[in-house]
């Protein structure tokens, strides 16, 4: 299968019709459709719906749509390759992918990066963000350079270095609401109140332990995977959100207020890379003012 193949594909999808797709990519129709049907005896798949003769819309299979998320990810890791391998010898310069979920720790990201760039401001940064399993996909997939990440760590397969800074759980809760004139908010608080709960992965079991309870046995009318999310579902009084601290603004006006656990429930996080990871120049010394950063013993800054 032929990448220039690939992005004829990806016009398709885009444009949803065969004839605007030729026109786009400065294709004659009939060229564009043999390639296209060449690909699908090549895979021993339909991957497109033709419309009927006066419909000139084209849909895709469910195997169209698996092909379509993978040529994304296998062309933006291509255009990733040529852009590492085609930087100057003399000029330090690229972009750095890194892959993290909702936490306030991301600003060591940016204190780094921005000590990193009074000597070198041609280096660029890509934020994406997700689940720990969109990280480690991600990872594993080499369309990011680094990930943030909670999770327990395989030694075997990754490398890492621990941030020495701790998010710490608490519940986002309306103003209004019963446990809100509390400072601090128990297990034993929860165990009657409609929870909203976050799907990241090892979560569950952590915030079981702290609950002592399991959490079939508790009230869980949701979950989430962005924090905004679950503040607009706190919002509008479905319930209290189970969360990181400093991820939502709770002072001014807003509704909301935050409650930290009692006792205290802390979580680590640590930049993560894959073992044997070959470097870009520009990941590289981003990686070598990550450990500088972190072995310097008057970090105060960090967050």
């Amino acid at each position: 299968m032929e990448l220039r193949v690939l992005q004829y594909f990806l016009a398709v999808a885009r444009e949803q019709s065969i004839s605007a797709a030729a026109e786009s990519l400065h294709l004659s129709q009939p060229t564009l459709s043999t390639q296209l049907k060449a690909m699908e005896e090549e895979l021993g798949k339909q991957l497109l719906i033709r419309g009927s003769k006066g419909s000139r819309k084209v849909t895709l299979t469910e195997e169209g749509m698996i092909l379509r998320k993978r040529a994304e990810e296998i062309l933006d890791l291509v255009k990733k390759t040529e852009n590492e391998i085609s930087l100057s010898d003399e000029t330090i310069l690229g972009d750095i992918y890194i892959g993290t979920g909702e936490t306030d720790i991301i600003r060591f990201f940016a204190q780094v990066a921005k000590k990193l760039q009074k000597q070198h401001p041609d280096i660029h940064y890509h934020i994406y963000s997700g689940n720990a399993e969109f990280v480690f996909e991600y990872l594993d997939k080499g369309l990011i350079d680094f990930g943030l990440l909670y999770s327990t760590i395989d030694p075997q397969k990754y490398d890492f270095i621990s941030i020495p800074v701790k998010d710490t759980w608490g519940v986002l809760m309306r103003r209004d609401s019963p446990l809100a004139q509390r400072d601090v908010i128990c297990p034993e608080d929860l165990w009657d109140k409609p929870l909203i709960i976050s799907h990241q992965r090892g979560d569950d079991q952590y915030l079981a332990r702290w609950l002592k309870k399991e959490l079939s046995q508790l009230n869980i009318v949701a979950s989430y995977n962005l924090v905004f999310n679950a503040s607009l579902l706190v919002d509008e009084g479905l319930g209290y959100a189970l969360c990181f601290d400093k991820l939502i603004n709770v002072s001014g006006d807003s509704n909301l207020c935050f409650k930290p656990f009692s006792p205290k429930l802390e979580s680590s996080a640590c930049i993560v890379w894959k073992k044997y990871q070959v470097f870009s120049k520009a990941t590289k010394i981003f990686l070598d003012y990550l450990r500088n950063y972190l072995g310097n013993s008057k970090n105060e800054d960090v967050l």
